[in-house]
């Protein structure tokens, strides 16, 4: 699909997150600068299972309300508490430190109780007819971000400012850069209501495999979430004694293979899409095994790229997968459901990953292979039963 042939909103709506992909640098920050400030790895774990207990619930509430408001005004609220969060987390110096880091990891929280909305708005804006080939261009544009903003990002974090007082500078320039986000959204991205989503004719819910959905759901949370961002800044900077500018290199080596995979993807026929998706996770069990043996750091580079290859060439149609079994005018409470049921079912998972860690470094990877390995399998085998 060339990128002429993509709707105007739908571009727009690409390019707010190709923007936006920069700030997501203080997910790598925040942990690390806790682990600077004296947290363990079992410790920062624990914190993160703490704020998420508070949001199962208000999720899926969160995304009923939005089956009849403005999406759009979801996705600009979402950008103004993480601008909250980061700017607290700024503030989290001395004794009132773990107060800080408290409050804007709970309003952060409070933001990702809306991501839903990214998915309602995704399915109502992208033309059902070519969900597989618009998602390589929705997964392409913010690696190419990526690419570009985190080798310098690292760099700066990692041997120029790597120093708490510096981070906590950073988290607050990001925070102040949610305003210019907002102002993108509002005067850039058209407004979906309840006008704009009508399911099409000849649509019917199939149970069946809505309840395959939830497994494979289920069996992602726990193997994404079982070795989370704080397990490889755990390895690569306190285990192989590294910065964050080689955690950087990471994700720019895994930006450039998820780019390759965009394009590999958009090869793959619609009717080999469930192959795919087996394939991919296939790819996935191949990191997770050779990063659960410890790896050295060019090998870490290595197969981060090839896990993350392979997630690109499955997500297109498995999200085209998803969005054709959910009805627009229900999407915002249909992807808040699950994303409750995700976090559900992760409630703890960021505790169980760093007490893993603590006992050995890539012990949550072993966890990983083992999910990785069973959702190819069910992938295969749903192919067969479902003819597709």
């Amino acid at each position: 699909m060339r990128w002429s042939e993509i709707p105007r909103d739908a571009k727009a709506y690409m390019l707010y997150h190709t923007i936006i992909a920069p700030q997501l640098i203080v997910w790598t920050l925040l942990p690390l600068y806790m682990m600077y400030s004296g947290y363990s790895v079992l410790e920062v774990g624990a914190f993160f299972t703490a704020v998420n207990i508070i949001s199962i619930p208000l999720t899926y509430l969160f995304g009923r309300a939005f089956n009849h408001w403005d999406i759009k005004k979801g996705l600009i609220a979402i950008d103004a508490l993480d601008g909250i969060a980061y700017v607290l987390y700024g503030f989290a110096k001395g004794a009132i430190a773990p107060l800080m880091l408290f409050a804007g990891r709970t309003i952060e929280k409070f933001s990702t109780m809306l991501y839903p909305l990214y998915r309602a708005y995704e399915q109502i804006i992208y033309p059902e007819d070519r969900y597989e080939e618009i998602f390589a261009w929705h997964l392409r544009l913010p690696e190419i971000a990526r690419l570009v903003t985190f080798p310098i990002l690292g760099y700066l974090f990692g041997y120029v400012f790597p120093k708490p007082e510096h981070y906590r500078l950073a988290f607050i320039f990001f925070g102040l850069l949610s305003i210019a986000t907002m102002a993108y959204i509002w005067l850039f991205l058209p407004s979906v209501g309840k006008e704009e989503r009508i399911t099409p004719k000849g649509f019917t819910f199939k149970a069946g495999e809505f309840k395959l959905l939830l497994t494979f759901e289920a069996l992602l949370t726990l193997a994404w979430e079982l070795a989370p961002e704080i397990v490889l800044i755990n390895y690569v900077v306190f285990v192989l004694k590294k910065t964050i500018f080689e955690v950087t290199l990471i994700a720019c080596v895994s930006s450039i293979a998820s780019i390759i995979g965009t394009y590999a993807s958009e090869k793959v026929p619609r009717e080999r899409g469930f192959q795919a998706i087996g394939f991919g996770m296939f790819l996935n069990a191949v990191y997770a095994l050779i990063m659960a043996l410890s790896p050295p750091f060019w090998l870490a580079l290595m197969v981060y790229a090839i896990g993350d290859f392979g997630t690109t060439l499955w997500f297109p149609f498995y999200r085209s997968w998803m969005f054709k079994l959910i009805p627009k005018e229900r999407a915002s409470e249909f992807h808040a459901a699950i994303t409750s049921y995700r976090r559900l079912i992760g409630l703890v998972t960021p505790f169980i990953a760093g007490a893993l860690a603590s006992v050995y470094a890539t012990l949550p990877y072993a966890a990983s292979l083992v999910l990785f390995l069973i959702m190819g399998g069910l992938f295969m085998k749903a192919k067969r039963e479902m003819h597709v």
